[in-house]
């Protein structure tokens, strides 16, 4: 919904400087002038930089695509045209961290012909922003250029200086989830975005990219030194994006930041999809669930059949009832369709997306759920099987809705996607990335297919989110990043202390995380497992629900694990839909405190977190409303927490606060600290 529309002109020529054609040099600035792009040619080879505060930020880097069998868009080009222009609107989300969100940029759209015949055009649209930058190739509809194949995109992001950087690499086995590399930029290999950096001067950057639809998904590649190339990932073949005119890339986008906290709060990725082509998005709504999928990952339950089947009757209605006693509105269910017996994680053509296992009685569940006013999710895995997949979701949709489930979870565990393909009219394995163009179009045909039977989606193992949820909507959060369940199970004990302090300057960038917080029981002895365990303080569990963003946000434990724990109030009272987002103080993979108001009520919520170093904070809470009184509840770290040592010491207590107040966290090595605001009037 589109709430404001301020400004769309021409730009004043403060914003845009073009001495004349021959010169060849052209400039746009943001609407405040804090960042700056310059375009060139260089011996008639594109080329862009940009500057914060007039300090550099990327030094002159290159521009341009490579095509198959046709001369190149990155040499012999000549501009021919440049339009500017200004753009500012207000618009607001369905849902999200920040219900209004302004779009404000300039714009500056240069035309690129190449000089050897047959002239074909190129035009390169870039935006600059206050809170950063972005640009992308538009291929116009023309004589000289139908169907085509991309070879290389040749965009360079050189840095003036060897950054500090956290980043995951590229082409791994388990695509995205890693703990997260802190190397200088000259220690990068080929790696993932979003790519985050910290200057020596503490100007935080991250390169990502926006709107990623019908191309292949961007990694980066480190050329030497502080120089980095995209690098798309490529078809089996080696194609890199097959594409007809009139065509465009993704955006490629440069966030920029002063402080480490502005980068979470900038929505430039956002700003730069399309605004949502759901018209009626009321029945796209965030909440919370519960579910037996942590039974499975600690060894309780099982997905496939036999004695600890976990998707059985008796055991989903369990969770049905623990849900609607304490107001969970879904309960997640795996493991309750044929195909999971054997080794399914090789062989994910054996699935059946509507057949259920025998003990699963999908139409009484529903009847039993909506009885106690609760709706099953339901719960999609394809394994590999793409091609398998696509012949069922459909039919898979169509019974998801009449049994009124409006909610899936979709999986794609694996390396590489099984494509079938036909050759003599007889089926053949192909195997593709997951992060290439094929599997790019996939997702998304199954996001559109899902709006239209009234479906959201929680997407695991999906390609990363580049805003496309302002477009789709009902593509409500997604995991893309090493979540929870690596700690029940991993070979190295689980995730360090400094990863969820981490991941919100990295993958939570590029949108919502199904990270399933809300561990209580943190190790894992009884369940055979001694060398696991979640390396965190109990506070810090219930801290997550703020610092990691999702719409759709697990109580991930078993019920027997809250029952008489006071904690689990927490869980059950915070949000999963906010008003406004401000982040009071942070430094990144070390600590965070973070502050949203409900959406819903004049509640605030704070969160903080920290690695594995204890820290004290002094919070003004000038976010509250001023002239009002507020109830804070205060969830904290108890005497002599530690993640390590003592993790379960957790203290609940009360006290009144206004806007004047400076309140004192203390922050447990591991540790966290969780609070509710309540007016008192």
């Amino acid at each position: 919904m589109k709430i404001e529309l301020l400004l769309i002109l021409p730009l004043l020529t403060i914003f845009f400087n073009c001495s004349n054609t021959t010169t060849n040099n052209y400039e746009i600035q943001s609407p405040n002038s804090s960042n700056r792009i310059v375009i060139k040619l260089n011996d008639a080879v594109p080329e862009y930089s940009v500057y914060h505060n007039d300090v550099p930020v990327i030094t002159p880097s290159k521009l341009g695509i490579a095509l198959r069998s046709q001369p190149d868009f990155s040499q012999g080009l000549e501009i021919t045209d440049a339009v500017q222009s200004s753009f500012d609107e207000t618009w607001e989300q369905p849902w999200g961290v920040q219900r209004l969100i302004r779009n404000h940029y300039n714009e500056l759209r240069l035309t690129l012909v190449t000089t050897a015949e047959p002239r074909r055009k190129l035009v390169v649209v870039f935006r600059a922003f206050d809170d950063g930058v972005a640009f992308r190739y538009e291929f116009p509809e023309q004589g000289h250029l139908n169907d085509f194949v991309i070879m290389d995109e040749l965009t360079e992001f050189n840095l003036p200086a060897d950054n500090e950087s956290w980043w995951i690499g590229a082409y791994q086995w388990n695509r995205y989830e890693y703990l997260y590399e802190h190397t200088p930029v000259s220690s990068v290999g080929k790696s993932h975005t979003p790519f985050t950096m910290q200057t020596a001067d503490g100007l935080c950057l991250s390169i990502h990219e926006a709107a990623l639809t019908d191309y292949a998904s961007m990694t980066l590649e480190n050329r030497g030194g502080n120089s980095l190339k995209c690098d798309l990932v490529p078809w089996a073949e080696g194609d890199k994006v097959r594409a007809a005119a009139p065509h465009v890339s993704p955006w490629r986008t440069i966030q920029i930041a002063d402080k480490p906290g502005d980068l979470i709060t900038s929505y430039l990725i956002l700003n730069l999809n399309e605004p949502s082509r759901i018209t009626d998005t009321n029945w796209i709504q965030p909440g919370k669930y519960v579910g037996i999928w942590w039974g499975m990952h600690i060894g309780t339950f099982t997905w496939g059949s036999g004695d600890k089947h976990g998707a059985n009757n008796a055991n989903v209605k369990r969770y049905i009832d623990f849900a609607a006693e304490h107001g969970f509105p879904g309960v997640l269910v795996e493991g309750w369709n044929t195909g999971w017996d054997g080794d399914w994680v090789a062989n994910g053509n054996i699935f059946s997306f509507t057949e259920a296992h025998p003990d699963f009685d999908l139409p009484e569940l529903s009847r039993y759920a909506a009885e106690k006013g609760v709706r099953i999710i339901g719960h999609h895995e394809t394994s590999k099987g793409i091609g398998n997949y696509e012949t069922q979701v459909e039919a898979a949709f169509q019974l998801y809705q009449d049994y009124g489930i409006n909610t899936v979870k979709t999986g794609y565990v694996g390396h590489g996607q099984n494509i079938q393909r036909y050759e003599n009219g007889e089926p053949t394995d192909h195997l593709e990335w997951h992060h290439g163009q094929y599997m790019v179009n996939h997702y998304r045909k199954v996001t559109e297919l899902a709006a239209r039977y009234g479906i959201m989606l929680d997407v695991h193992e999906p390609i990363k989110d580049t805003g496309i949820r302002r477009t789709w909507p009902n593509l409500m959060t997604r995991e893309g990043a090493r979540g929870q369940e690596f700690n029940a199970w991993s070979e190295d004990g689980g995730n360090s202390p400094d990863h969820t302090t981490t991941i919100p300057f990295t993958r939570c960038l590029a949108g919502p995380f199904d990270f399933t917080p809300g561990i209580f029981d943190l190790h894992f002895t009884e369940a055979g497992r001694p060398a696991n365990r979640v390396s965190t303080t109990l506070a810090k569990q219930l801290a997550l629900y703020l610092t990691i963003y999702s719409p759709l946000h697990m109580a991930a434990d078993l019920p027997e694990n809250y029952t008489g724990q006071p904690a689990f109030e927490f869980i059950k009272m915070v949000p999963t839909d906010w008003e406004r987002t401000e982040v009071l103080n942070a430094a990144i993979s070390q600590y965070l405190i973070i502050a949203r108001r409900d959406r819903h009520s004049a509640d605030w919520f704070l969160g903080s977190i920290t690695d594995e170093s204890p820290r004290n904070f002094q919070v003004a809470l000038t976010f509250l409303e001023p002239g009002r009184t507020y109830r804070a509840t205060i969830y904290a770290d108890g005497p002599h927490a530690d993640w390590d040592t003592n993790p379960y010491a957790v203290t609940i207590f009360e006290q009144e606060v206004t806007s004047a107040t400076v309140l004192s966290l203390k922050l447990a090595p591991g540790g966290g600290q969780a609070i509710r605001f309540t007016p008192t009037d």
